[in-house]
């Protein structure tokens, strides 16, 4: 009996910044990409140029993933950190993907340092969970001591924009935050969070 593939998550190191020309280059070939972005809006002589293209073009938004267009608004995708995205593809696809990227990056590998290392759904779910809700105060982290840390229990959020994320409490810059990391990658930190929208959770199986 032929065995179906497994879809997995995977981190790429991208270099010189080129995360969403690497984005474009995995998407005609059907692998699901995630770059943690926040965004800026587009506004004066940038907007009004935008603008005008779009209707001599007869389009309300341009074919260029390096935007977000939310009528009449047009924000600029802006990655969190540069050199960092994860796909998402059959397990049997992570070598092809390998000789993709070639040497715009490399794919994260095992402590092996042979096989790639897949990320737990659960983990990179809680990951964008708060990375997606990125604001002001929040940290993005890569730090080896942040992206390993695991001490104390791990803890959920009840309440808030990160309802349902798992991580760990740490200090950094005298606050209290969650700290919510993709192991040996990266980590994002919140701002403080109330000690009473948290609840213990066990420690995810290996």
């Amino acid at each position: 009996m032929k065995t179906e593939p497994k879809y997995c998550w995977y981190a790429l190191k991208v270099f010189y910044n080129k995360v969403f020309e690497l984005e474009e280059t995995l998407a005609p070939r059907g692998v699901e990409t995630y770059i943690p972005i926040g965004r800026e809006e587009v506004k004066g002589e940038q907007y009004l140029r935008m603008r005008t293209a779009m209707k001599q073009a007869g389009q309300d938004r341009l074919d260029d993933p390096r935007y977000i267009f939310e009528n009449p608004h047009i924000y600029k995708r802006v990655p969190l950190i540069g050199s960092v995205m994860f796909v998402r593809c059959p397990d049997t696809q992570i070598k092809q993907i390998r000789t993709v990227v070639g040497e715009r990056g490399f794919v994260y590998l095992k402590a092996d340092g042979k096989s790639p290392a897949v990320i737990p759904d659960r983990e990179m779910a809680a990951f964008r969970l708060v990375a997606d809700h990125f604001h002001e105060g929040m940290l993005i982290l890569q730090d080896e001591a942040y992206t390993r840390f695991r001490e104390g229990g791990r803890v959920r959020v009840k309440e808030g924009p990160f309802k349902g994320a798992e991580g760990y409490i740490k200090r950094i810059r005298k606050d209290r935050r969650l700290l919510v990391a993709i192991e040996g990658v990266i980590a994002v930190a919140t701002s403080y969070i109330p000690p009473e929208n948290l609840e213990p959770v066990p420690e995810p199986e290996a």
